[in-house]
C-alpha cells in the first residue's frame, strides 16, 4: 500500500535537501543488489531522519537493524564532534558492503557497527542514549520497545520504523502476526504514561516517542530537585 502517489513522492523529495553521493549509492546499489530493497529508508525518511537527529544533537545514538547502512548514516549527520552512534543487526552477509559503506563516510570513526542479536547485545552496551531508532524484526518490537526505553536518558527519543504496517494495523481482517504484534504495540505507546508520543504518516510510519523526566526518577541528575521532575 503506497500512502501518497508516486508522483507526489517524486515532488517531495525534490522539494527537500539533496542527500551526499554515498547515500545515493548505497540506495542505487541497494535497489540492484540487495534482497528486500523496500527495507531502505530512502531519500524522504533519510532526510527526516536527519534533521531530527541535527536538531537534538544527539552524543550517543543507538540504531536497531543497519540494513545497508542508510539511516544510520542520516542519524550520523546530527551527532555531535564527540558523539557515537551504534548500529547492531543480525545479517552478517551484508557486513563486508555495510563496513565499506561505513569506511567511506565522514563518520567512520563515530559509528560502531555490531554484528548479532539486538536483544542480547543492548543489555551489554554501557551508554544511555538520546536517541534510538528501531528498524528491525518486528516479532522483537516490543522488548526492544522495552530495552530502548531502559537505555535512554529522560528527555530522550525513540522513533520506531512502519508501525503502519502497509496499512495492515487499520484493517483487523489482516491477522498475520507482524499486523496483529504492529496493532498491540501501537495501543500500548498509545497508552504508555511513561513517554509522550506521536504517531507520524511518514513512508510505512514513524512513532515519535519521548521519555519524559519523570519516566524513571532514580535516573534523573542530582542538581534536579525530587519533586521538580519535569514532563
Amino acid at each position: 500500500m503506497e500512502f501518497i502517489s508516486p508522483e507526489l513522492q517524486q515532488y517531495v523529495t525534490e522539494h527537500s535537501s539533496a542527500v551526499s553521493p554515498l547515500l545515493s549509492q548505497i540506495d542505487r546499489e541497494t535497489h540492484l543488489e540487495v534482497l528486500q530493497p523496500r527495507m531502505l529508508s530512502g531519500h524522504f525518511q533519510g532526510r527526516v531522519l536527519s534533521m531530527l537527529a541535527q536538531l537534538l544533537k544527539p552524543t550517543a545514538i543507538l540504531e536497531i537493524g543497519t540494513y545497508t547502512g542508510y539511516s544510520a548514516l542520516c542519524l550520523a549527520e546530527g551527532l555531535t564532534p564527540d558523539g557515537k552512534l551504534i548500529t547492531i543487526d543480525v545479517n552478517e552477509e551484508l557486513a563486508p558492503r555495510v563496513r565499506g559503506y561505513f569506511q567511506a563516510s565522514a563518520y567512520a570513526q563515530q559509528i560502531d557497527y555490531r554484528i548479532g542479536n539486538a536483544a542480547q547485545l543492548i543489555p551489554t552496551l554501557q551508554y544511555t542514549f538520546d536517541l534510538i531508532f528501531i528498524d528491525a524484526d518486528k516479532q522483537q518490537y516490543p522488548l526492544y520497545y522495552e530495552q530502548a526505553l531502559e537505555k535512554l536518558k529522560p528527555g530522550g527519543f525513540i522513533l520506531i520504523d512502519n508501525v503502519l504496517w502497509s496499512g495492515k494495523v487499520l484493517d483487523t481482517q489482516h491477522q498475520d502476526k507482524d499486523s496483529v504484534l504492529l496493532r498491540e504495540l501501537n495501543l500500548k505507546i498509545s497508552q504508555d504514561v511513561r513517554v509522550e508520543k506521536v504517531l507520524l504518516p511518514i513512508r510505512d510510519g514513524l512513532y515519535l516517542i519521548r521519555k519524559k523526566w519523570n519516566a524513571n526518577c532514580a535516573s534523573l541528575p542530582m542538581a534536579r530537585p525530587l519533586c521538580m521532575c519535569q514532563n
